[in-house]
C-alpha cells in the first residue's frame, strides 16, 4: 500500500494467471480451433501437417476424435490436397483467409478462419472453425426450392386447368342433357301435330271428305313452322344462324316496329324510347336484330303481369381497354340498344344462367326458355355481347353491345310479292341437293313458275350436268353435299366457268367458313335458310333469274299458287 493505493505485488506470477486463463478459454471455447505445423513428406515439401494443438470442440465440430499428434494424409487421404491449398497458402503469404469447405470423410461442412502463427519458417497454422452442416442443407433445400418453384407453379396450374376441364365437361353434359331433353319435349309436341295433321288429310282424301283437308293441312304446316322457328332459335344461341349483316341504323328499325311493341305490351304497360340522335352504325341482320329486340320486349312483358313500363334506349358507348375487358369485348366503338323493365326482377343465383337454352323462370307452358339464348347467340355471332342487370322488385335491365360500323348506310330491300317478279323465257335451272325428298320439292316449285329444271344430288353429278349443258342459268344449291365438293366448290366452278351466273345457297344453318368468310355474298348470289316457305324460293330464284336485286318488281309476274 502506498499513499491508500494498491499496489500489485512483485512477487504475483503474471505469466501463470494468464496461461490458466487461455487454457480455460480453448477448453470451453464453442468453435472447434486448432495448430497445424506443415511438413516435408513424399508428396514433396510442405506436402502434409500435423495437429499440433486442438481443443475440445474439435471433434464435436469435425466428428473425428484424438487428432493431436495426427497427419492429415493419414487422417482424409483422399481430401488432403485441399486442405494443403487452403492452409498453405496462409503459410505462404501471412495473409488470413475466410472459407467454406465439406469434410468429405464425416460429411461435415465447415465454415473456417485462418491465420499463420510467427514467421514462414516456424511453419504454424492456426484454424478456428465451425459445423454450418445444418445451415448449408438448408440454404440448398432452399435452392432447390426456388429452382423448382416454377416447374411446381406449372404442375399445379396444369392441375387447377385439368379439374377446370372436367367441371366445364360436367356442365356441358349437364347443358347438353337439358337441351336434349327440351328438344325432345318441344319436336315431339311438334311432330306429333305434323304426323297427325297428315295422317287426318290421308283418311279424308280416301273418305272423299277432301272439305276438311285444308283444315289439316293448315294445322301441319303451322306446327311445321313452329319446328323451324325453334331450329332457328337454337342456330342463334349456336351462333350458327344464317346472317344477312348490312350497316344498319337500329334508331329507325325501332321506329319502325315501336307500334307493333304498343300493340303487344297492351295498355297496361307503358312504352317509351330514348333513342341517341347520333347514333352510330352496326354491321348487323336487321331482321334477327329486330327479332332479337322482340324477344327482349315480350320477356319484359311477361315480367310486368300487373302493368309497368317497358323502355327501349340507344346509345354511343367508346370502352376503353379495361372498360371492354370487363365486358368480355375488345376496346372500341360500340352501338349499344337497352332494353328496361320495371318488373318483378331475376333472382341472383338465377342470373347466371338466363342464357341457357331451354332455362326459364316462367311457369311450365308460358316460355320455352330460348328467347334470351337467341340474342345472346345473335350478339355474339354480330360481335358484340348482351349483358343483363336485375333486381327483385325493381325490374331488368338488358343491353345489347354491337362493334360501330363506319360504311355508308344501306337501304333496306324489301320483299315483294311474288306477283311482281318474272323470269326469263326458257330459263335453265341446276338444282343439287342430296336430300331426294328436298330436291323433288325444289324441282316442283321452280317448275310451277316456268323453269325448266335438271337436277344432280352431290357436286360431282353437278359439275357433269354442267359439262352436258352450259347455258345454265341459275345455279340452286345446298351447302353441305357428299362426294368432297361442297356447295360453294360447285358455284366457284360454275361461276369460272359462267360468270354471269346466279347462284342460290340452300341450307339448313350458315357455315361461316363455306359462305361467310366476308361480310357479304357476291352480286347475283343469295342464301335460303331450311325450312322455307315454297313462295321464298320462288321469290329469290324469281329475282335472281330477272338480274335486279336492287329492284325485283320491275315487271309483272304471273299468280302463282303453292304446294
Amino acid at each position: 500500500m502506498k499513499d491508500g493505493v494498491a499496489v500489485a505485488d512483485p512477487s504475483f506470477r503474471a505469466p501463470a494467471v494468464g496461461h490458466e486463463i487461455y487454457r480455460i478459454l480453448f477448453e470451453n471455447m464453442d468453435d472447434g480451433f486448432c495448430v497445424i505445423k506443415f511438413l516435408d513428406g513424399p508428396h514433396g515439401p510442405l506436402s502434409d501437417y500435423v495437429h499440433v494443438l486442438a481443443n475440445p470442440a474439435y471433434e464435436r465440430h469435425t466428428g473425428i476424435p484424438n487428432v493431436v499428434g495426427q497427419h492429415l494424409r493419414d487422417m482424409v487421404p483422399d481430401e488432403a490436397d485441399d486442405w494443403i491449398a487452403f492452409y498453405g497458402k496462409v503459410l505462404h503469404t501471412g495473409e488470413p483467409i475466410r472459407f467454406r469447405n465439406e469434410l468429405v470423410a464425416t460429411n461435415r461442412h465447415l465454415e473456417v478462419s485462418s491465420f499463420r502463427i510467427g514467421t514462414f519458417e516456424d511453419r504454424l497454422v492456426a484454424v478456428l472453425f465451425k459445423d454450418v452442416t445444418e445451415r448449408v442443407r438448408a440454404e440448398g433445400a432452399l435452392h432447390q426450392l426456388n429452382e423448382t418453384l416454377e416447374q411446381r407453379i406449372a404442375d399445379a396450374l396444369a392441375q387447377r386447368e385439368q379439374a377446370e376441364n372436367a367441371l366445364r365437361q360436367a356442365q356441358k353434359m349437364e347443358a347438353v342433357g337439358q337441351l336434349t331433353g327440351g328438344l325432345a319435349h318441344d319436336f315431339n309436341n311438334l311432330l306429333a301435330g305434323i304426323t297427325g295433321a297428315f295422317e287426318l288429310v290421308g283418311r279424308r282424301v280416301n273418305q272423299g271428305r277432301s272439305d276438311e283437308v285444308p283444315r289439316y293441312v293448315e294445322a301441319g304446316l303451322g306446327a311445321a313452322q313452329r319446328a323451324a322457328a325453334l331450329t332457328h332459335r337454337l342456330l342463334a344461341f349456336s351462333r350458327r344462324q344464317t346472317l344477312s349483316p348490312r350497316a344498319t341504323h337500329a334508331n329507325r328499325l325501332i321506329e319502325d316496329f315501336i307500334e307493333l311493341v304498343r300493340r303487344t305490351m297492351g295498355p297496361q304497360i307503358a312504352v317509351q324510347t330514348d333513342l341517341d340522335p347520333a347514333l352510330w352504325l352496326a354491321l348487323v341482320d336487321a331482321n334477327q336484330l329486330e327479332n332479337a329486340l322482340l324477344n327482349l320486349c315480350i320477356n319484359a312483358r311477361d315480367a310486368m303481369p300487373d302493368g309497368g313500363t317497358l323502355a327501349i334506349s340507344t346509345l354511343n358507348l367508346a370502352l376503353d381497354e379495361d372498360d371492354a375487358r370487363s365486358r368480355g369485348l375488345p376496346s372500341g366503338d360500340y352501338m349499344t340498344i337497352t332494353v328496361s323493365d320495371s318488373g318483378v326482377g331475376i333472382a341472383d343465383e338465377d342470373l347466371d344462367r338466363v342464357f341457357e337454352p331451354f332455362f326459364t323462370t316462367k311457369p311450365t307452358g308460358k316460355g320455352t326458355g330460348l328467347g334470351l339464348s337467341m340474342v345472346y347467340g345473335f350478339a355474339r355471332q354480330s360481335n358484340g355481347i348482351v349483358r343483363i342487370r336485375s333486381t327483385q322488385g325493381v325490374g331488368t335491365q338488358v343491353r345489347i353491345y354491337l362493334p360501330r360500323h363506319d360504311a355508308a348506310l344501306e337501304d333496306v330491300v324489301e320483299h315483294a310479292d311474288i306477283r311482281g317478279l318474272d323470269t326469263p323465257p326458257d330459263a335453265t335451272v341446276l338444282v343439287v341437293d342430296d336430300e331426294p325428298t328436298v330436291r323433288m320439292m325444289m324441282l316442283d316449285a321452280l317448275a310451277m313458275i316456268g323453269m325448266r329444271c335438271i337436277e344432280a344430288a352431290d357436286g360431282a353429278a353437278a359439275l357433269a350436268v354442267l359439262d352436258r349443258y352450259p347455258d345454265i342459268d341459275l345455279l340452286v344449291t345446298d351447302v353441305g353435299l357428299p362426294g368432297g365438293l361442297n356447295g360453294r366448290q360447285v358455284a366457284d366452278e360454275a361461276r369460272r366457268r359462267l360468270p354471269d351466273l346466279g347462284v342460290l345457297f340452300v341450307t339448313g344453318y350458315a357455315d361461316s367458313v363455306v359462305l361467310q368468310n366476308d361480310a357479304r355474298l357476291e352480286d347475283r348470289t343469295a342464301v335460303l335458310t331450311k325450312p322455307f316457305p315454297i313462295e321464298e324460293l320462288q321469290r329469290q330464284a324469281a329475282r335472281l333469274l330477272a338480274g335486279n336485286l336492287a329492284d325485283p318488281s320491275a315487271v309483272p309476274f304471273p299468280a302463282v299458287s303453292s304446294l
